[in-house]
């Protein structure tokens, strides 16, 4: 019986971008309601206050939400808006040039260290994490990691000596890593 063939980056990419975008721009857009709800009603409850700890509206007003000089979630409602076109018209047979490739690798970078920060401000300075950007820490992961290692295979981002076996090491436990990031990041919330 022949050995059934795992799925190649370039033909689960294209899902990863339409799923992870829709997502993302479902929570940006919620939270760009629930400011808009407390802007209209500063005493608002908001849907996404679940307890001190897991709260919106704990997050929502500090300036960390609020990096550029707007509400983050602008960045959201256009970033996952653009991550979503790009997987639906690769699923529809679009190919782009490495220049292309190579601007959406520098939009999910910034996007992950962005995410990064996030994380690091609402874990340690506000003390609180709000559910939908926990939802798209979760979904900016695989949209940067595999966006990365397609650029990576298909020679986009070049790589020799080390950094190449670094970066077959990482095509071949691309499972791994993710699941090790999931559980570092769990794991940064439980502590």
């Amino acid at each position: 019986m022949p050995k059934k063939s795992s799925p190649q980056l370039k033909d689960i990419l294209p899902y990863i971008l339409l799923i992870g975008g829709i997502i993302g721009a479902f929570c940006a857009g919620m939270l760009t309601y629930e400011k808009i709800t407390l802007l209209q009603n500063p005493s608002s409850s908001l849907a996404c206050d679940l307890n001190p700890i897991i709260a919106c509206g704990s997050v929502i007003n500090t300036s960390q939400a609020s990096a550029f000089g707007f509400p983050n979630p602008f960045i959201g409602l256009f970033g996952f808006g653009v991550i979503t076109t790009i997987g639906a018209a690769l699923l529809a047979g679009a190919t782009f040039k490495r220049w292309f490739w190579l601007g959406l690798q520098t939009g999910v970078s910034f996007g992950i260290a962005f995410v990064f920060w996030l994380q690091y401000q609402s874990l340690y300075n506000i003390g609180s994490l709000c559910p939908f950007c926990m939802v798209v820490w979760a979904i900016m992961i695989p949209i940067f990691w595999y966006t990365t290692l397609y650029n990576l295979k298909a020679g986009h981002i070049k790589t020799k000596g080390v950094w190449k076996k670094i970066s077959d090491f990482a095509q071949k436990h691309h499972g791994d890593i993710l699941l090790v990031w999931y559980l570092l990041v769990i794991g940064l919330i439980g502590y």
